[in-house]
């Protein structure tokens, strides 16, 4: 019945999304729609055109016929995004699923590499703090943490591109990889990829550690100052042994949830960054969608974006009882 039930949560928002997107279109002064014919009649100056031909021409880029009733405009526009057509982008005049599928793998890539980073530092920096709870490494680490946590990840960002890129030209300020070269699994094209993706890291590692950090120390120095840590110490358990089964494992438990809900908040922090280095991910693509009102492809990636947060907070509901135990049991005593 769980699994069920945030299964059932789940597909309600995502309609519920959709829903929203199909008002947005219509609702918004100067819309898809308005715009196309705008252009349509521009470029076919007094000639003027057909209006079936401009409603057909509305309806392969937006997947809505506005001459139809509102409710078949609704059916038209639903059955088109479950069945992956997204639209057609008007700036780019390709089809959105098509950008998107391009674009999509360097955004992943880019938020996977600096989430892993991320909680990786926070979490090991994090331990040793609370092991080392009132000492001057804890204190530095602490006010270091709550600076670094502080500052936004697009100041980071242009920091590190006048700093790196500008002024030592150690790093490339734009783009995924060097002009000119052909993808493949090669270790020179992989290297570049990496080497292009270096500052956008940075950037989000720098100002995303501390938060992890010091959430770890917290739920550590709690952990400690339970009684069966207390008992392990009295029964001569050894400190790592304490400290990597007990101590690590339970303080890292709630974290989880952050762990993959950050994830939804990456995903709209790329906008900015991946415009800041010209990043061709989806950010990039959203923001170049929304400069040029091509509704669809802003629409599109929305929609994604939506798809890829229920999805993280859908996966975090289904397993984290797998992963603690004590959740699992408290689930099973509420359906009973």
């Amino acid at each position: 019945m769980y699994i069920i039930k945030r299964l059932g949560q789940a597909v309600i928002t995502f309609f519920a999304v959709i829903t929203v997107t199909f008002g947005l279109i219509r609702a918004i002064p100067g819309g898809p729609a308005d715009y196309i014919r705008a252009e349509i009649m521009r470029n076919r100056g007094s000639q003027g055109a057909d209006m079936s031909q401009l409603n057909t021409l509305v309806e392969s880029y937006t997947n809505m016929d506005p001459s139809k009733p509102l409710y078949v405009q609704y059916y038209d526009y639903l059955t088109s995004i479950l069945r992956g057509d997204l639209g057609q982008s008007v700036w780019f005049d390709r089809p959105v699923a098509a950008l998107i599928v391009e674009a999509a793998p360097w955004t992943i890539f880019l938020l996977t590499v600096s989430i892993l980073l991320t909680f990786a530092i926070g979490i090991v920096l994090g331990a040793i703090m609370a092991y080392r709870e009132g000492s001057q490494f804890d204190i530095g680490s602490t006010v270091l943490s709550m600076f670094l946590n502080s500052v936004p990840y697009y100041i980071a960002a242009i920091f590190l591109v006048y700093v790196l890129s500008i002024q030592l030209n150690v790093f490339p300020q734009s783009g995924n990889y060097t002009s000119g070269l052909d993808p493949s699994l090669s270790f020179i094209f992989i290297s570049d990829v990496l080497y292009h993706a270096t500052l956008p890291i940075l950037s989000l590692v720098i100002t995303g550690f501390g938060g992890v950090a010091i959430t770890m120390r917290g739920n550590a120095i709690q952990e400690i100052g339970e009684d069966y840590i207390r008992v392990a110490n009295l029964r001569g358990v050894p400190g790592r042994r304490i400290a990597t089964r007990y101590v690590g494992r339970n303080a890292i438990l709630p974290m989880y949830t952050n762990l993959m809900i950050s994830i939804g908040f990456m995903f709209g922090g790329s906008v900015i960054l991946e415009q800041i280095f010209a990043y061709p991910g989806l950010g990039y693509y959203l923001l170049q969608g929304i400069h040029s009102r091509d509704y669809p492809l802003m629409m599109g990636i929305f929609l994604v974006i939506t798809a890829a947060v229920l999805i993280c907070i859908l996966i975090t509901d289904l397993t984290y009882g797998k992963i603690d135990p004590r959740i699992a049991e408290g689930e099973s005593k509420e359906a009973y």
